[in-house]
């Protein structure tokens, strides 16, 4: 099996909308590995599961995005295998000490080099984390499970106690059930979270449930999953990157309890002097996200919520609020999240209210009967959170790979700044990039509309356009951020539409965007 094959099957599944052909793609190419293996065969599947996941195996490499804006000129003929590639980036990942940006740069140098045209562009979007196949991670195990004829019960279960789908598909093809069996919770290696679906107001999460239910309060800072056997603790992201190191306070809020094996869920958050939470990335600097771009290590406080394992007894099949019972047994109050449980649309509205006045960014609407669903997002947790929008102009747009081969995709956002061009007119500032919420008849307008509006010269990615085009955006949140000239930036910015009913004069100016970290200040 060649690497060529992996990038072949990414640009089939790029390239279909039905979710039953993109696992039909995937599970094909998960049967290859498997095949051609040999006596590696278990790690030519877990390598090509990885990739095929857009998530390669190294969770650091070390390469950033202007490493690869010039890349060398491609190989004529596809020689590379999965395994040598793999073999590339951990030799990336595990370069370190006097000399290592040099050795790193000859390394990526060598393997692009050796790389066809579309492998470079592949493994662009695999070393930044930026692949948009279609191929989630769910539907990976769809296509595991398919591949090894195997329930796909027995696949989710499995994934539910692995950071990665490569072991799973390894496990899964050469083990079968049995061997997918053996995975289970381990104090001391990380669960995948439960995640919470989004629902536009109170009335509507409520909707979902019939009974009473647990209203808490969601903390916008960085998900943390805590372990602890003995004098052991281990401190896990959303992305179960081991952060231990740069979270003492957690370490010792764990060695504080009154217990000798535990595993918590919670957040983690940077908080002010009068209990307000700080910016997003004055959290998120301590664990060294790409967010993270504070300077002052400020100390973090942890609002617990959950409990998945308490001195023996595994609580991740345990209904909510048995869950939330044993949690409460050996946190302290000031730990734990802010909660009420009512059946009652009225006081859960009230107690939204209540959490946005305090500077948190929402509530999750829980189900107390429900058990803790690892890595899925379902209907169990509804979260609920208020709407911002902005009116900003299109600076410029990327084009559009796999699926959206042939369109203007990524737009880049700016704000207006009054009198910014001088006299004459306004100037414009960035704000980020998004190319969430666009339909296929978005992109064919917009691919139209901007081909119109280009403007200067292009590096056959970006194409610069004049800033006459309107689009309303909402977003979670605005962020400082030294990336951009304007000291700001969007928060998961997805389109809501393009205004042709208001002239770029009355776009949202970049001092109203720096408003809103007000909250946090």
């Amino acid at each position: 099996m060649l690497f060529h094959d992996v990038v072949a099957t990414s640009t089939a599944v790029a390239a279909t909308r039905s979710r039953l052909a993109k696992r039909d793609l995937l599970a094909a190419a998960l049967r290859a590995a498997a095949d051609d293996g040999g006596p590696s065969g278990g790690d030519l599947v877990e390598v090509v599961a990885a990739f095929l996941s857009g998530r390669p195996r190294q969770r650091r490499t070390g390469i950033g995005y202007r490493s690869l804006t010039q890349p060398p000129p491609p190989a004529d003929a596809p020689i590379l295998t999965p395994l040598d590639v793999d073999a590339a980036l951990e030799t990336l990942s595990a370069t370190a000490g006097t000399g290592s940006q040099a050795a790193r740069a000859a390394a990526l140098e060598h393997l692009l080099a050796t790389a066809t045209a579309d492998e470079q562009r592949f493994l662009r979007g695999l070393i930044l984390g930026e692949l948009r196949q279609g191929a989630l991670d769910s539907l990976l195990l769809d296509a595991v499970a398919a591949a090894a004829d195997v329930p796909l019960a027995a696949v989710r279960r499995a994934a539910m106690f692995s950071a990665l789908s490569g072991p799973i598909a390894r496990a899964a093809l050469t083990g079968g059930a049995e061997a997918l069996a053996a995975f289970r919770l381990e104090v001391g290696r990380p669960v995948r979270p439960m995640l919470a679906s989004p629902a536009p107001d109170v009335a509507a999460a409520l909707a979902g449930f019939d009974t009473e239910v647990a209203v808490e309060a969601k903390i916008d800072g960085i998900r943390i999953q805590l372990h602890r056997r003995g004098d052991d603790v281990a401190v896990y992201t959303r992305s179960l990157d081991d952060v231990t190191d740069r979270l003492p306070e957690l370490v010792e809020l764990m060695r504080s309890l009154p217990t000798d094996a535990v595993v918590l869920d919670g957040e983690a958050i940077a908080l002010r002097g009068d209990g307000r939470p700080m910016p997003f990335q004055d959290t998120a600097a301590r664990t060294g996200s790409r967010d993270g771009e504070a300077t002052v290590r400020v100390p973090l406080t942890a609002y617990l919520f959950d409990a998945l394992h308490l001195d023996g007894q595994d609580l991740i099949d345990a209904p909510e609020a048995e869950r939330f019972a044993a949690l409460a047994r050996v946190v302290p109050p000031s730990a734990l999240v802010r909660r009420t449980v009512t059946a009652d649309a009225e006081a859960a509205a009230a107690f939204f209210a209540e959490v946005l006045a305090s500077g948190h960014e929402g509530v999750v609407i829980k189900s107390l009967a429900a058990p803790y669903d690892a890595g899925r997002r379902g209907g169990a947790w509804v979260k609920v959170k208020p709407r911002h929008t902005l009116d900003l102009v299109v600076l410029a747009v990327e084009r559009g790979s796999g699926r959206r081969q042939g369109w203007l995709s990524n737009i880049h956002l700016g704000a207006r700044v009054p009198g910014g061009a001088g006299d004459d007119g306004d100037g414009w500032v960035m704000l980020g990039k998004t190319f969430k919420g666009m339909s296929d008849e978005t992109l064919a307008w917009q691919t139209q509309r901007f081909t119109e509006l280009a403007d200067g010269p292009t590096d056959g990615w970006v194409v610069k356009v004049r800033p006459e085009q309107l689009v309303e955006v909402a977003f979670d949140g605005v962020q400082r951020s030294s990336r951009y000239a304007g000291g700001v930036a969007l928060r998961f910015a997805r389109v809501l539409r393009y205004r042709d009913d208001k002239p770029v004069a009355e776009a949202d100016t970049i001092d109203a965007v720096r408003a809103l970290l007000e909250p946090h200040r």
